[in-house]
């Protein structure tokens, strides 16, 4: 009985696994048909054609286009050799074979495919009976025979378990591989969905096998922080766990992998290290025109979850190994770690959002703008309460409507009140009014909402910008970056006078930051700090620049910070006198997940320090999040909302607020500081 119940949930796992050939080949015929590649073929493999997000259009282009800079490359370097091959394990319902044999790139090469004979046995039905297809083979084909579903000149299907190694080496010679000719072998996530043991021993005996060959993998890592949680998870949900994970959990533990199990070189680099190093910069410029976006922290962290691998046998296919960037679009920058974790405690509180804005109003009142949340976006605005009984969420009776807002700002004025700003509804809707909105002191519930009407020649609409207060002679509101619909990255800045509710020239000099969005902003000696961000390119930025009050205007400083911060955006930053703090973000080091860095302006060091979550039940993502800095005495820092849509693997949202303790990182500081003096 034990042993039938085994074959039973090993059946049912390999049917899961089976199912995600489905859904992935669903994902790429939508990224074809939205013109982010060229591939006419899959669609004859799918019932119905599904638009699927942006987000995961993108995520099938980089692994598409992956595939592809290897595939091609290894073609090249093999093109007068009598006879090269492509073992495609796991292959599903790719449609490699049909777009080699339209480019005429399969001179002398033959196709084998090798998969679960159910999912065969399917992909044979759908190719026979499908003119198309069926026209690109052979045009008198033999019967099916074994493993043998299709068996054509240039293209071998052959419904074999990859686990079974005799019965593979059996069913590739009959149908004509040659295991002295070149070979590429392809593994798009298949893997790592197999027992270690088993993933580890196919890697061995293809080595073996295979001596003149190139092995191209495609899988996950990172298991362990908050995006790579979920995404476990998310497999798990599908009886379709992700096993090479815990033992090779990064970028190094696969390379070595390979070399251990017998393979002569290997190169392997995450997807954000392939998309921005070796995809040139228009191509890239045309896929990021292809459809509005506005997922930046979702898509580097499912590029950062992934990685493209190529290992080579012989010296001919060392030749196709995939290459490192020429110049790495990365800093190599590693945090200086402190020596303490700082604690994270939650607040017993159901409050979740993405892209809120947060503003302190009073000690205990923080009032929370727009966002969108599982009930989706909305016009929201709610105030958190702190009593002697802890904080709690109050709803509000707004005077007026500021409408759905996302990536906006909430900025506290003087004398009270908060100037909320841009923000967008939609990728393609950013939104142009200015409100002034106030808490009424003797009833907490009554909001009264403004509009304010502006002269001056307003700076275009935006949305993931930074909005700052300072005060000179004159109080100022300092919009910087951020973006709208026809601006992917904005590098303006403009003064609001408070006075009048005038956009005013004023004079500044020295270079000006290089544009930016969702970076950080926080009123400093007069002027204003700024930090991080992401670029044009789409690269995190780790610069910090401060705008500094001058007899006739203000005057732009870059402070070189040593060590320098590892770059980053979609952050929250506060400032404690001299220190400026920034909490979470994305960023794009290969090492966890940014926690908290405290950069002394005074003394131009930083320190980096991570996060102690073992008190937090559920994985807690530091982006599209806000917060407030409560006391700086008390050092506690409220982080608010956040989390992301991860990928196909579903959207989390921090379910509650948390409270950071800062105090062992600023004693730190602190005594460094006095040993530097």
């Amino acid at each position: 009985m034990p042993s039938t119940n085994k074959k039973k949930q090993k059946q049912g796992r390999d049917t899961a696994v089976q199912g995600t050939n489905d859904s992935s080949v669903v994902s790429k015929v939508s990224a074809a048909a939205q013109g982010y590649f060229e591939d006419v073929y899959l669609q004859h493999f799918v019932c119905k054609v599904a638009r699927r997000a942006p987000l995961i259009n993108r995520g099938y282009y980089v692994r598409c286009r992956a595939v592809d800079h290897c595939v091609k490359r290894f073609l090249q370097i093999t093109k007068d050799c009598p006879k090269r091959q492509i073992l495609s394990l796991g292959a599903g319902f790719d449609s490699l074979y049909f777009k080699l044999h339209a480019d005429g790139a399969l001179n002398r090469a033959v196709v084998f495919e090798v998969d679960f004979s159910d999912v065969t046995r399917r992909k044979a039905a759908l190719i026979t009976s499908n003119v198309t297809l069926r026209k690109m083979l052979d045009s008198n084909l033999p019967a099916p025979t074994g493993p043998v579903n299709i068996s054509s000149s240039q293209y071998q299907l052959l419904g074999v378990d990859v686990r079974e190694e005799p019965q593979v080496e059996k069913a590739l010679g009959a149908a004509g591989l040659d295991h002295t000719s070149p070979t590429l072998i392809l593994s798009e996530v298949v893997l790592t969905y197999m027992e270690t043991q088993w993933s580890d021993a196919v890697i061995s005996w293809a080595a073996k096998f295979l001596p003149q060959s190139l092995f191209l993998m495609y899988e996950q890592i990172h298991p362990s922080d908050p995006f790579g949680r979920v995404m476990q998870d998310h497999f798990k949900k599908l009886n379709s766990t992700l096993h090479a994970l815990q033992q090779y959990p990064d970028t190094a533990a696969q390379r070595q992998r390979f070399l251990d199990k017998g393979w002569e070189q290997c190169v392997c680099l995450d997807m954000n290290d392939f998309y921005l190093g070796l995809v040139p910069e228009e191509e890239r410029s045309r896929v990021e025109s292809l459809e509005p976006f506005d997922e930046y922290e979702e898509w580097h962290q499912k590029c950062s979850h992934y990685f493209i691998l190529s290992a080579s046998r012989g010296s001919l296919t060392a030749q196709a190994l995939l290459s490192y960037p020429a110049v790495s679009p990365l800093p190599s920058i590693s945090p200086s770690l402190g020596p303490v974790a700082l604690s994270v405690r939650t607040i017993p509180l159901s409050m979740e959002g993405l892209g809120m804005a947060s503003t302190l109003m009073s000690p205990d009142h923080v009032l929370l703008t727009g966002g969108s949340s599982k009930g989706g976006r909305g016009a929201l605005t709610s105030v958190l309460h702190r009593s002697h009984n802890g904080w709690k969420s109050v709803c509000v009776e707004p005077s007026g409507d500021l409408g759905v807002r996302l990536y906006h700002t909430g900025t506290s004025l003087p004398g009270g009140g908060v100037m909320v700003f841009g923000g967008r509804s939609s990728p393609l809707n950013p939104v142009k009014s200015l409100f002034k909105v106030t808490l009424d002191p003797c009833n907490i519930v009554k909001l009264c909402m403004e509009q304010v009407v502006c002269t001056g020649d307003s700076p275009p609409p935006r949305w993931r910008h930074t909005l700052v207060f300072f005060s000179t002679d004159k109080d100022f509101l300092f919009v910087f970056g951020g973006k709208n619909e026809s601006e992917r990255v904005l590098g303006d800045g403009a003064f609001l006078s408070l006075d009048q509710n005038h956009w005013t020239e004023v004079p500044v000099e020295g270079a000006a930051p290089e544009a930016r969005l969702s970076h950080s902003a926080c009123s400093y000696q007069g002027g204003v700090v700024m930090f991080g961000g992401l670029d044009r390119r789409g690269v995190p930025l780790g610069d910090t620049v401060v705008l500094r009050p001058t007899e006739s205007g203000f005057c732009w400083e870059r402070i070189e910070v040593h060590p320098p911060p590892v770059p980053r955006y979609s952050h929250s930053a506060h400032v404690i006198g001299e220190k400026l703090i920034v909490f979470g973000g994305v960023w794009l080091h290969p090492d966890g997940v940014p926690g908290v860095v405290v950069i002394n302006l005074a003394t131009c060091s930083s320190m980096e320090f991570t996060l102690d979550t073992t008190s937090v039940p559920w994985p807690l993502m530091l982006h599209s999040f806000c917060s407030e800095l409560l006391d700086p005495e008390e050092a506690e820092v409220l982080l608010i909302g956040g989390g992301g849509n991860c990928f196909s693997f579903g959207t989390h949202f921090n379910p509650q607020p948390v409270i950071v303790d800062l105090k062992p990182a600023l004693d730190l500081n602190q005594q460094t500081s006095q040993r530097m003096n």
